[in-house]
């Protein structure tokens, strides 16, 4: 006979059924719960850069780089057309002011400077000779003015007596009238000898003057000529180093062509370049540092080249005190160009955070520094190694500052 079967419960029937529907709501409900809090990300703290915000001084300033450069460097440049009959210095060669460089030859230049000479000797005795005949002529009127005076003086006398002979009537008023006659001529011809020979001199005087004048002028125009032909001596205008020469032996060269270059190497500039950011704050005499072998070398800001190209601007400093050991031309330094004094504020080291938050938020340590969670910042003035914060965070608080790149959009770190 059949047997009748009891029917099983239904919560036994579906049991797989509603253990796998009890954990998928389970699942779904974890889901639901870690979505509605902060999404976490386990890191190991080993792996991060953990600082402390600090009350400390702030100072900002510019790290950059900077090369060694001559103080002064001067081109050599051709006074005058030649060409090039010998190289006396080489590349290299430290000169001092006056050494010879090269020397030029120009036999157009010599023979123009003889004829020169020739008509200025012909001059001079041009001059010579008319000065020979303004004193000839002025001692022909010194002996006729002294024949004049001796015969007025002679006739003086012979009208003296005839006015007594007149008088004592040993002589007739018409020889008397002659006498006069005569005595009067002589002594209005003596007095205008007299006045001739006057301006006579006045007129010497003056041609002689314009005479030495004109000769004057030629001799400095001859002497300015004469000193071409030093300028075919190309000379050192300062003393420094010889950095090149840039002509050869048998190479024309005309006149204000460069031909080298001479570098002042007893002093030197460092001379760098700065973010146009900073265009409206770099000034001359700004402070500036170089730490070498430990110790410090003040500099200063001397000048500022305000020509912008690609975004950065140049900028000229010069030591004050004391020259690094081994300070030579191309030589690179790390520079601190100071941009402020010292200043009492809220700071954080610098850290990979910045690029990935532009300095908006970090993340912020709980006390028991298991955890961080992101907090909203505000950062202001930067230098190389620290930023100033604005708001956000309090001295003693921890953060993180590297490590972003592999958080991605998590808003809670916790530490392992």
């Amino acid at each position: 006979m059949d047997i009748a079967i009891k029917k099983k419960h239904p919560v036994i029937r579906y049991k797989y059924y509603i253990a796998g529907g009890v954990v998928f709501l389970a699942f779904l409900v974890y889901v639901i719960i870690a979505s509605a809090g902060p999404r976490q990300l386990r890191y190991d703290a080993d792996k991060l850069t953990i600082a402390e915000v600090q009350q400390s001084k702030f100072l900002e300033y510019l790290d950059v780089e900077g090369i060694v450069q001559p103080i002064l460097t001067v081109k050599l440049n051709a006074l005058e057309t030649g060409t090039v009959a010998r190289i006396v210095a080489e590349d290299g060669d430290m000169l001092a002011l006056g050494d010879t460089i090269l020397i030029l030859q120009n036999p157009e230049l010599v023979r123009t400077i003889e004829d020169e000479r020739d008509e200025l000797e012909k001059q001079r005795i041009t001059f010579s000779e008319r000065e020979i005949q303004m004193k000839r002529k002025t001692s022909e009127l010194k002996r006729q003015t002294v024949e004049t005076a001796y015969k007025l003086r002679r006739i003086g006398q012979q009208y003296e007596l005839s006015k007594a002979e007149y008088e004592m009537g040993a002589s007739s008023k018409a020889q008397l009238e002659l006498s006069k006659d005569e005595y009067e001529f002589s002594r209005d011809n003596t007095a205008m000898l007299m006045e001739e020979l006057r301006h006579d001199s006045l007129m010497n005087a003056i041609q002689k003057s314009l005479m030495q004048n004109d000769f004057h002028r030629e001799e400095k125009r001859f002497e300015r000529s004469r000193q071409r032909l030093d300028n075919l001596i190309v000379r050192a205008p300062i003393s420094g180093q010889l950095s090149f020469v840039s002509v050869i032996a048998g190479e024309r060269v005309s006149a204000g062509s460069s031909i080298g270059e001479l570098k002042v190497v007893d002093q030197f500039k460092i001379n760098t370049k700065i973010s146009e950011y900073y265009i409206d704050r770099i000034t001359i005499g700004l402070p500036a540092t170089i730490v070498y072998q430990n110790r410090k070398f003040p500099l200063r800001i001397s000048k500022i080249n305000p020509e912008v190209k690609d975004r950065q601007f140049a900028v000229d400093l010069v030591l004050l005190d004391e020259t690094p050991e081994n300070t030579r031309i191309g030589k690179n330094y790390r520079i601190q160009i100071e941009l402020g004094q010292p200043e009492d504020a809220l700071i954080i080291p610098k850290g990979s955070f910045f690029q990935q938050t532009g300095g908006q938020w970090i993340f912020r340590l709980n006390e028991a520094g298991d955890k961080a969670r992101k907090a909203n910042i505000s950062i202001g003035r930067q230098n190389p190694q620290q930023y100033e914060v604005m708001d956000g965070l309090k001295p003693g608080e921890r953060v993180i500052v590297s490590g972003y790149d592999n958080f991605g959009d998590a808003e809670e770190i916790v530490l392992k």
